[in-house]
């Protein structure tokens, strides 16, 4: 069985720790930048497209660099599954996922916290800023988006062999984040491209909680999708990876 960057290779509070802090700084940056483009009375209002899919970019840099020695910066159920399929191990995957949930939803409260005059200002629904929707509502379209999306992800984590003993490598955490980026660039017009399931949850969560006003709806009959694809897509790419590799 290859460990590399898989689920038997840390501790327990390694994996909590680095998860929980490296989605939290994932979701701090991705949805800050959501939130400087959305919010009025915000000096990025306005940047668009290109400033959110490298500012999620960046996102993942940072907090991958930041948990990468801890817990191998999965950052993300879908990454952990298609790890587990990969290596067969299954004993941490409740763990990790568990931090990722928690750590996404300390993110997206910071985000609030540091925006928290712009959201007090607010005159619009803010759901954009802390989770994804569809531009056109289709649940199979939609669904299979985020699979597709997820599993260029995940096949490239998988596939790309940029690990430095049991954690990634500076190289494997760059390439990462580009891929990211590049995901957004291509694919992410049709959903926002969650391709994380707790990404979308985590911060979900929060807004359905947090006093904003003139926030709109949670929108939770549409949250199962961008949780559900990219667990499925990257129980997909592992099952393709060991398939073909």
């Amino acid at each position: 069985m290859d460990k590399g960057v898989f689920v038997s290779a840390f501790s327990n509070g390694d994996i909590f720790v680095g998860e929980t802090l490296g989605t939290a700084a994932l979701i701090l940056l991705g949805g800050g930048v959501c939130a400087a483009v959305t919010l009025k009375k915000s000096k990025a209002q306005n940047a668009g497209w290109l400033a959110i899919t490298f500012g999620w970019g960046f996102a993942v840099l940072v907090a991958a660099y930041m948990s990468a020695a801890k817990s191998g910066a999965h950052l993300n159920p879908a990454v952990t599954l298609a790890l587990a399929v990969k290596s067969g191990d299954w004993s941490h995957v409740p763990l990790y996922i568990g931090s990722q949930l928690l750590g996404a939803i300390i993110g997206a409260f910071l985000v609030w916290v540091v925006y928290l005059g712009q959201f007090q200002a607010n005159e619009e629904p803010t759901l954009g800023i802390f989770s994804t929707g569809p531009e056109i509502r289709n649940p199979i379209q939609n669904l299979l988006t985020e699979i597709i999306g997820t599993m260029v992800l995940c096949m490239l984590i998988l596939t790309s062999g940029l690990t430095l003993g049991k954690e990634l490598s500076g190289m494997g955490i760059l390439i990462t984040a580009l891929t990211v980026v590049g995901i957004g660039l291509s694919l992410g017009g049709p959903t926002g491209y969650a391709i994380n399931p707790a990404r979308d949850l985590g911060p979900r969560i929060v807004h359905s909680l947090l006093p904003i006003p003139n926030k709109g709806t949670s929108d939770w009959s549409y949250a199962w999708i961008p949780v559900a694809g990219p667990a499925i897509g990257g129980l997909l790419a592992g099952l393709l990876d060991k398939a073909l590799f």
